[in-house]
């Protein structure tokens, strides 16, 4: 039975399922982070409707994920896959459906979006139902502006929403002490609104165990140097640094092998991942495409055996909000080489689970590689430092602890049931029964 501190608690995703397979373009981290999150909740005593939609024809409306889970399908838009820098004018439909359904049910006692569209449903159900909001962006757009410029393909109402959202929102999560500053420096948020709470990874399914094993597995040679990338196929996550320090190697006994998990199929389908192919392109101009591996994309449930299967695994993305992947292989026992920026600065220690490097370096990246390799003791001592920092600090029970508590603090008073305010007949242009809101979403 719920405990009397349970919760009901609204998880808002737009465009990133629980149920996704992860490693698409618009496949990763969220995806983790709202199915963990919702898990853990759950686990908690807590009831977690996530409220996502619909790509699919086949999908239900409703998914009972786990007990105390639900996936609720959101018809906005074509049932179809849609990138996610086109799903903006989807969003009033996605927010009316989301009303809809809040109302048909019992209250939730807070809403928790992710993702600035997913704020933008927020605030409606703040406005017209009087429910508390909580927001993790997982991105920024100005700070993605700062890094990509033009190539950034999100429209440009994306700057005022998350503007309104800071404002109106009961309280912003950070996932890290950059993320906090960002939010602050760029966007003025009230530093008292803000809540830092990281990212997590679940040890019971990312753990040391047999690299050996592991790589019997999954075919892998013994005698090589494995470095793994793993995770989403675009630009930012800057695969292409990797390749270029692969080739900057000093020669050593064991061959040094690149492997890229990720992708839009499960096969290296250029025509399904367009990344693929410039990667590979950058792969032959460096001369080391015999030693560059492309797996394709992975169930997540297979991910623990890849990462056991490395000597090191790297991630040198431009930016990174948080970065999940570096969690689950610091909890795999392997040592971590990743861009001294954002979330990675915050969960790699330097020196005691890994090494930061600057992101668009490629030889201070083969220096750590030629490091590590030719210091296996080294690279094991890393290792288990991984393994602490991630027990200490960053499981998802930790997470979803620190959470509860945000909501609670925004929830307030929860004794009596509270009676949603009801629409005017003035139609859905109208405020809430407290008085006039304002227009939640922008015009076009």
């Amino acid at each position: 039975m719920p405990s009397p501190a349970a919760l009901r608690i609204a998880l808002i995703s737009e465009h990133a399922s629980p149920l996704a397979t992860l490693g698409g373009t618009d496949s990763g981290g969220q995806n983790v982070y709202v199915m963990e999150v919702a898990r853990a909740l759950a686990s908690r005593g807590h009831r977690v409707d996530v409220f996502t939609r619909r790509d699919s024809p086949q999908l239900s409306p409703a998914v009972e994920l786990l007990p105390g889970v639900r996936v609720l399908h959101i018809d906005a838009g074509p049932a179809a896959a849609v990138p996610k820098e086109a799903l903006l004018p989807h969003m009033p439909a996605f927010g009316e459906a989301a009303e809809a359904l809040c109302r048909s049910g019992a209250p939730y006692d807070v809403v928790h979006a992710n993702f600035f569209m997913s704020a933008l449903v927020g605030l409606r159900l703040k406005a017209r139902l009087a429910l508390p909001l909580v927001v993790t962006f997982h991105a920024l757009g100005l700070v993605r502006r700062e890094h990509q410029g033009a190539a950034d393909g999100f429209p440009p109402e994306r700057e005022a929403i998350e503007r309104r959202t800071v404002q109106e929102a009961d309280r912003i999560v950070a996932e890290c002490p950059q993320d906090e500053a960002d939010l602050v420096r760029l966007y003025g948020a009230d530093p008292a609104h803000l809540a830092l709470v990281p990212c997590g990874v679940d040890t019971r399914e990312f753990a040391p165990g047999s690299k050996a094993c592991a790589r019997r597995a999954l075919g892998l040679a013994d005698g090589e140097f494995i470095v793994l990338q793993l995770g989403r196929m675009v630009p930012r996550k800057g695969v292409d640094n990797v390749i270029r320090a692969l080739a900057l190697m000093a020669p050593a006994r064991r061959p040094a092998r690149l492997v890229v998990v990720g992708g839009n199929s499960a096969t290296p389908d250029e025509a399904a991942t367009p990344e693929l192919g410039r990667l590979r392109e950058v792969a032959r101009a460096c001369g080391v495409q015999a030693r560059v591996t492309f797996t394709g994309q992975r169930e997540h449930a297979a991910l623990c055996t890849w990462y056991r299967a490395a000597d090191v695994f790297v991630s040198t993305p431009w930016y990174e909000p948080f970065g999940i992947t570096p969690l689950e292989a610091m909890a795999c026992g392997r040592p971590v080489i990743g861009s001294d920026v954002g979330g990675i600065r915050y969960s790699v220690l330097h020196g005691e689970c890994g090494f930061l490097v600057p992101p668009h370096d490629p030889a201070a990246l083969a220096r750590r590689l030629d490091q590590l390799q030719a210091s296996p003791a080294l690279a094991a001592a890393l290792g288990r430092g991984g393994v602490r920092r991630v027990r200490a600090r960053f499981t998802w029970q930790q997470v979803a602890d620190q959470l509860a508590g945000v909501y609670a603090e925004v929830a307030g008073p929860r004794r009596q049931p509270r009676c949603l305010p009801q629409r005017s007949a003035a139609g859905p242009g109208a405020g809430s029964a407290a008085g006039s809101a304002p227009p939640v979403l922008l015009p076009a």
